[in-house]
């Protein structure tokens, strides 16, 4: 089944490199955030998407700011619906706020990052839970074995 914004998913067992999804409920602060740092330092060596259990309208414009410091760009982030298809398409999947309405599948790892929401927050509250996901994601990349990229 296919997804808007999502190529075909197809089961995880068949995959080369690992299939992490993010998600929360707006799909527009920390799993945006989490998406666009794990492919900056994973560059292509992890399958990365992210998704809300009810999708805004647009990205956190203060995120976007916190990731722009670092040199990271959100212009492609469009918040997506969190479903049973992206969520059974994942290996692990990370939950940030919307863990009771995450379908769930035997067999998936799951992970639930206790992180604060950016929406409505200042600017330096946004760089602080940003921070929070940047240790979370190179965490979770070294537990998958996956190096961080050199000039990350």
């Amino acid at each position: 089944m296919s997804h808007p914004g999502y190529p075909s998913v197809a089961p995880s067992s068949e995959a080369t490199i690992p299939v992490v999804l993010y998600a929360c409920v707006h799909n527009a602060g920390r799993s945006v955030a989490a998406r666009v740092l794990t492919e900056h330092y994973a560059r292509g060596r992890v399958d990365v998407r992210s998704a809300g259990s009810e999708p805004g309208s647009s990205v956190d414009p203060v995120v976007t700011a916190v990731l722009a410091e670092r040199g990271l760009s959100t212009e492609a982030e469009v918040p997506k619906l969190l479903t049973s298809a992206v969520v059974e398409g994942a290996d692990v999947v990370v939950t940030m706020g919307c863990g009771e309405t995450c379908p769930v599948f035997f067999g998936k790892r799951y992970l639930d990052w206790d992180v604060d929401d950016p929406a409505g927050a200042d600017l330096a509250s946004v760089r602080h839970i940003v921070d929070a996901i940047d240790r979370r994601v190179r965490a979770l990349l070294a537990d998958l074995g996956v190096a961080i990229a050199d000039d990350a």
